[in-house]
């Protein structure tokens, strides 16, 4: 993973809570370029069809069913290495196994509300940023 776009999703817990602001901050802290970022709010189709590799999974409704309880933050970051250095930058899914400093160990509250999402490779990273941006508004 050597690429130098990733994506992020800002979650409806972390949302609601309003750190949004405190974690952008923590993302640029870190190195990272906000290259485009935008409020959505999915419906239960698009979170079926964004979260599609997880269908059949015994967790899949009740993901889609959080994400569309609230407002989301959807961003395209820029950063060498981005991938891998956002993981890091985020922390592990389980925010108690999370390392300190991280944003889901800051912000987190449990593994289905973990506050952020973050791409785990550079092909799912392009893949999701298409998702919710046109070429026009991400350049790779």
């Amino acid at each position: 993973m050597s690429g130098n776009i990733t994506f992020t999703i800002i979650k409806p817990d972390a949302v609601s809570k309003n750190y949004t602001e405190a974690i952008f901050e923590k993302i640029e802290k870190a190195g990272f370029e906000v290259l485009k970022r935008k409020d959505v709010c999915l419906t239960k189709e698009l979170a079926e069809n964004f979260y599609e590799i997880h269908k059949g999974q015994p967790f899949f409704a009740g993901l889609v069913e959080f994400m569309t309880s609230g407002p989301i933050v959807v961003a395209a970051l820029k950063k060498g290495n981005a991938v891998e250095d956002f993981r890091a930058t985020i922390g592990k899914t389980n925010p108690l196994e999370a390392a300190e400093g991280t944003i889901r160990k800051v912000y987190g509250e449990m593994v289905s509300r973990n506050a952020i999402h973050g791409s785990d490779s550079d092909e799912n990273a392009q893949r999701e940023i298409r998702f919710f941006f046109t070429p026009e508004e991400v350049e790779f």
